[in-house]
């Protein structure tokens, strides 16, 4: 970065392992409109390092954290320095900014929230985190960044990146109809927005959204690269690692991005690729405990599609999201059910549990071990509904020392 523009590595005072998470969480868009115009003005501040690495944006309902992964994983295996940004984290702020698959440093998380809190105290959380991870991966050396949206395409922070490869969209339907709009093809021509002349757009989406993807795409005079224009480029050589129906589309996504940039010699680590919290398995004492954090119709379908059956289901969601259309899908998949609460901003577990059959336990740590115990040996339990309650279950399971296989 330019001399002349802000550097939060030179925050003064030493640097500390314990960053004040509590006042960046804070930092809300106090009724400001979305888009992309107050992250680029962040990074302009930071010297626009966003223009020292070649970025992949990846947009859509779900898959999104998936395809992040095994597109890293891909990079990474044909000796690309990558970086990852993506959200929410699980258990560790960190988790949203990796360089070269691991996770950015407290340290420098510290030095520059300190660097925010002198310079850009009014900043919105995502222009900040943004921000962040295009300071550390101009920093590192970052040759591809591989960048999740947060919400929509063109009302989204990640419109501001430029030198843009590849743009995604892994599938689109019914979430952030606030911000968005309340149908799929009003969601779909936000996503879709995201289109540049010249840049490969790419995506597995189907039906009406496809049809508004293909307009935007041939309006913008983006190349549009499909399993049905591009078979060729779409095909897996083997299923990937991780599990469920829904991930062979993700999978298929990565692959086609790897060898349209002309790294097809990623694809197989990219199908090796891990996630936490997409249909995660942990043996507990005997009992299979799958762990995804499907939040949306759109996901639950899914998840009820690569899970028809468990004995017990642990849920809980946030009260913004369509909560009824959510559990729907789960409903046939256990008779056993114990509603939670991830947050205070969560559906009351107590009115789930009188709606749809069930106990009610708010707290989340004594809902996990009363799932549990309403497992039988050999039997499985399904924890979903919300990441917050993914990331809370996998801190619990790894406290415990149980086995994940």
């Amino acid at each position: 970065m330019n001399a002349e523009h802000d550097d939060p590595a030179r925050t003064p005072g030493p640097p500390s392992t314990h960053p004040d998470y509590a006042w960046l969480y804070s930092r809300t868009r106090a009724g400001r409109a979305r888009g992309p115009h107050g992250a680029a003005a962040l990074l302009a501040r930071l010297g626009d390092p966003q223009r020292a690495f070649q970025s992949v944006r990846v947009i859509g309902t779900n898959g999104k954290g998936s395809t992040c992964a095994m597109l890293e994983a891909g990079l990474l295996a044909s000796g690309v320095p990558v970086g990852r940004f993506t959200s929410p984290h699980l258990t560790h702020f960190e988790e949203r900014v990796r360089v070269n698959g691991v996770n950015l440093s407290p340290a420098r998380t510290d030095a520059f929230i300190r660097w925010a809190q002198a310079s850009v105290p009014d900043a919105a959380f995502f222009d900040l985190t943004l921000a962040l991870a295009c300071q550390e991966f101009a920093r590192a050396g970052v040759q591809v960044a591989v960048m999740e949206a947060g919400v929509g395409g063109r009302s989204d922070a990640t419109q501001a990146l430029t030198r843009v490869a590849a743009t995604l969209i892994t599938n689109v339907d019914l979430d952030h109809v606030g911000v968005l709009g309340g149908t799929v093809n009003a969601i779909a021509a936000d996503k879709a927005s995201a289109a540049q002349p010249g840049v490969p757009l790419l995506t597995t989406a189907t039906g009406a959204a496809l049809t508004v993807i293909t307009a935007a795409a041939a309006q913008a005079g983006a190349p549009l690269l499909t399993p049905d224009t591009h078979p060729d480029l779409f095909t897996l050589p083997r299923p990937p690692r991780l599990e469920g129906p829904h991930q062979h589309r993700n999978a298929a996504l990565a692959a086609a991005t790897l060898r349209t940039l002309g790294y097809g010699q990623g694809v197989d680590a990219a199908l090796n690729a891990t996630h936490p919290a997409r249909l995660e398995r942990f043996l507990v004492h005997g009992r299979t405990v799958l762990i995804d954090g499907a939040h949306n119709p759109h996901a639950t379908q899914a998840l009820a599609q690569a899970v028809p059956h468990a004995d017990t289901l642990l849920f809980g969601n946030l009260a913004r999201k369509d909560t009824a259309a959510t559990l729907a899908p789960l409903l046939t998949v256990a008779a056993q059910r114990v509603f939670t609460a991830p947050g205070d901003l969560a559906t009351p577990p107590q009115e789930l549990a009188v709606t749809h059959g069930g106990e009610a336990i708010p707290d989340m740590t004594r809902a996990l071990t009363r799932a549990l115990a309403l497992t039988p040996p050999g039997g499985t339990l399904l924890i979903t509904g919300s990441l917050y309650l993914a990331g809370h279950a996998r801190t619990q399971l790894s406290t415990l020392r149980l086995s994940c296989r």
